[in-house]
């Protein structure tokens, strides 16, 4: 992490790479929410579409089987109330329709002298019974002389509807339910189930229960829910029977919806979207690895520019910088360091002679400066005790000279030649002294 923090922060080329695979990024990430968005909204649409489509032609296929069994009910109806009276006609007849519609599984009159009698007096459609949840019934009322008597009931098999319609499938993993007015299931993969109410099976999922009040109330749709962790969608419809002249019409209050996994429907979707999310992020790598191979490159007069300033900031204005063949701008700044380097050099050179020369005249005036204060002091000094030897032949002179003045006409003439003949000597010292003060003067300038 602490390299990749440092190549970061070091590098020009890693950072401009980034910041190119950001823009990149950012415009290709809002490309593709863009189009995904609406590709799963296309998705959804198509879906609801082929539901739709799959709902109408799964109520036909149904409403198709019930007007089999009506039509095959009316027929024999017909045919055997010319034979009311003839018991052994009228089984014939029953066991003829069941023979001849496999999706009759039994065919019986009930005659309202019957303990089990059925009191109806049109045509209808029962629903799966607790005592048998395989089976839905047709009934057909029986009049003789306008008077009721009794009811011809065919018994249908779910097994064989069920067969029909779990068939009518959109994707490999949807299916179809149909439920009753009730809220029973009168068909389900799952025949467990079967004549169990919906309600009381998804009361602890609201989301369930959603979708089965709206299918029991007869309304058009979809939900999403879920069950078992995983995510659905339900597409549900009322179940309508196509009109036909001289067929019964009454609402028998059933709804029919298909069941799809999310999975069915974006399943390719989503897998799309990852290996599109894949390829971008791989591009993006590979674009980076490019980008900054080509930045890399690019930069590499100016790394040794960077080279060549920290070698000048330390003094080596000598060191050789090749010239760049790029002609672009970082070519023509490196070229340009090049020529100002070189005029560095050559400015530096004349600098140092010139230092050279200055240093060299700075030693010469040193050192006669040096010679300079060396006179001088040695004058000094030699004044100094030139003025302390002159001192005391000045001072005897000035005594003698007193003493004669003063004494006058006390002194014989011996004193008095005796005091000249001092003054005599102590002026000859005076004077060997100010030509020995001339002769070292002269000396001196002539060294100088």
């Amino acid at each position: 992490m602490l390299r990749l923090t440092r190549l970061f922060t070091k590098t020009l080329s890693f950072r401009l790479s980034l910041m190119v695979i950001a823009a990149l990024a950012t415009l290709l990430m809002l490309a593709l929410i863009i189009v995904f968005v609406f590709s799963r909204k296309l998705v959804k649409e198509e879906s609801l579409q082929d539901a739709g489509q799959t709902l109408e032609a799964t109520v036909q296929a149904i409403d198709n089987i019930l007007l089999n069994v009506e039509q095959s009910s009316g027929n024999i109806y017909w045919k055997m109330m010319g034979h009311i009276n003839q018991p052994d006609k009228i089984k014939d007849y029953t066991h003829k329709l069941v023979e001849t519609n496999p999706y009759i599984t039994d065919c019986k009159i009930i005659w309202d002298s019957d303990s089990d009698a059925i009191d109806i007096n049109t045509a209808c459609w029962t629903e799966p019974s607790k005592d048998n949840t395989n089976i839905i019934s047709f009934l057909l009322p029986i009049f003789i002389e306008q008077q009721k008597t009794g009811v011809l009931t065919v018994d249908m098999s779910l097994a064989q509807l069920s067969k029909v319609v779990l068939e009518t499938k959109l994707s490999p993993n949807s299916f179809c339910a149909l439920l009753g007015k009730n809220g029973s299931f009168i068909v389900y993969p799952d025949s467990s189930i079967l004549n169990m109410n919906v309600l009381e099976l998804v009361n602890d999922n609201p989301s369930v229960a959603e979708a089965a009040e709206d299918m029991l109330t007869g309304e058009t749709g979809y939900k999403h829910f879920k069950f078992e962790r995983e995510d659905f969608y339900v597409f549900y419809k009322p179940f309508e029977r196509t009109a036909m002249s001289g067929r019964a019409m009454a609402d028998l209050g059933w709804s029919v919806g298909i069941i799809y996994p999310e999975d069915d429907i974006f399943g390719d979707y989503n897998r799309l979207l990852y290996y599109v999310l894949i390829i971008a992020a791989v591009g993006l790598l590979l674009i980076l690895f490019l980008c900054r191979s080509f930045i890399h490159r690019q930069f590499l007069p100016l790394r040794q520019l960077a080279i060549s300033a920290q070698q000048i900031a330390e003094g080596r204005y000598d060191e050789p910088i090749p010239n760049s063949r790029q002609q672009d701008e970082v070519g023509r700044l490196h070229n340009h360091f090049h020529q100002m380097q070189q005029s560095l050099a050559t400015r530096m050179s004349e600098m140092q002679q010139l230092t050279d020369t200055l240093q060299k005249r700075g030693e010469v005036l040193q050192a006669t400066y040096e010679q300079a204060q060396g006179a001088d002091r040695m004058k000094t000094n030699f004044l100094y005790n030139m003025s302390n030897q002159m001192t005391t032949p000045v001072n005897n002179i000035n005594h003698y000279v007193k003493t004669v003045c003063a004494r006058y006409h006390d002194l014989t003439e011996e004193d008095v030649n005796q005091l000249i003949h001092e003054i005599r000597l102590e002026g000859e010292k005076i004077t060997a002294l100010l030509n020995r003060l001339i002769t070292d003067s002269e000396n001196i300038i002539n060294k100088g």
